[in-house]
């Protein structure tokens, strides 16, 4: 069972990862895409995937249920900038940790990942709103800083309306705005 496990959980990771790869291309986020996820790979990470690998949803949800946390996704928001969990920092004025403000390049990998991550998990069954579904029910749970959480939501919208090539080509024109306006 456990070599089984590998060898699927390994397959997930890499057809996972090139997939975000191949969006993060077509977005012109290449960098993004080239280091993406590459901590899945770490013992840390990978370990707890094969222990907890089922195939039609992450193993860290599994690991989450049977031990109330999941050690490997610790590890993993720690050291991806494309989780908005990443993106947390105390508050000198209350002393809570609150969300901060996430870079758009991140913002536009985490847009990748989470089309791919769908992709993955849901097979033939896969449709272009099944981003936004997901997103819109886990909204009132989660802690994202609210212009994060909403240029997300404005990408998964557009890709559940207009489709993929549709929010990439959006993607590539708003890094070259930027980087427009930094230059001067």
């Amino acid at each position: 069972m456990l070599i089984k496990n590998f060898f699927s959980h390994l397959k997930t990771v890499n057809s996972h990862r090139h997939m975000v790869m191949r969006h993060c291309f077509k977005a012109g986020i290449f960098r993004r895409g080239l280091l993406h996820d590459l901590s899945k790979y770490s013992p840390t990470e990978f370990i707890p995937g094969v222990l907890y690998f089922q195939g039609s949803r992450s193993p860290n949800e599994r690991e989450r249920e049977l031990k109330g946390a999941s050690s490997a996704w610790m590890h993993h928001k720690g050291r991806n900038r494309h989780h908005f969990e990443y993106w947390t920092d105390y508050n000198p004025k209350t002393g809570t940790l609150d969300p901060v403000r996430m870079p758009d390049d991140y913002i536009f990998e985490m847009f990748c990942d989470r089309v791919a991550a769908s992709k993955i998990y849901n097979k033939d069954k896969y449709n272009n709103s099944l981003p936004l579904e997901y997103f819109l029910k886990a909204k009132p749970k989660r802690r994202i800083e609210e212009q994060t959480a909403a240029k997300l939501e404005f990408l998964l919208r557009l890709l559940a309306e207009k489709g993929e090539n549709a929010v990439f080509s959006y993607i590539r024109h708003r890094r070259k705005e930027i980087r427009r306006k930094a230059r001067r």
